[in-house]
């Protein structure tokens, strides 16, 4: 069985990481979820990932952009998303800065998955054994 592009997905909020997950997974994608930096951090030491969602907001000395400065020091080409409520102007400069795109809470799903399929352009680029 061929599975779609690998998806983490990292939110400390239990029920808006299921909701994103389910969306993302009926969607196609293969999606992990991560309910906080460390897990997110984690799972990207495990294994590559075509796109990384991620909530701008995670904990109080880590947020997204650590995830996102993490998983890029691993994978320097992996596309980002994060997602916020309340973004300040410096983390909105900082993000586009590093070519993550942001998106605002409530998200509107068809933005979410439009943004998605854009990052990850639905190419099927061959995968190592261990990937």
């Amino acid at each position: 069985m061929v599975l779609g592009p690998r998806i983490l997905v990292v939110d400390d909020d239990p029920a808006v990481l299921l909701t994103y997950s389910m969306i993302l997974q009926q969607h196609g994608y293969e999606v992990r979820g991560a309910p906080s930096v460390e897990v997110a951090t984690q799972a990207l030491a495990e294994r590559r990932y075509d796109l990384l969602v991620c909530d701008l907001a995670l904990e109080h000395s880590r947020g997204g952009l650590d995830v996102v400065a993490f998983a890029r020091r691993l994978y320097p080409a992996i596309p980002a998303i994060l997602l916020t409520g309340y973004a300040s102007s410096e983390a909105s400069e900082e993000a586009e800065k590093n070519g993550v795109i942001v998106l605002f809470k409530p998200l509107d799903v068809r933005e979410l998955l439009a943004a998605v399929a854009r990052l990850i352009g639905r190419e099927d680029r061959p995968r190592a054994q261990n990937e």
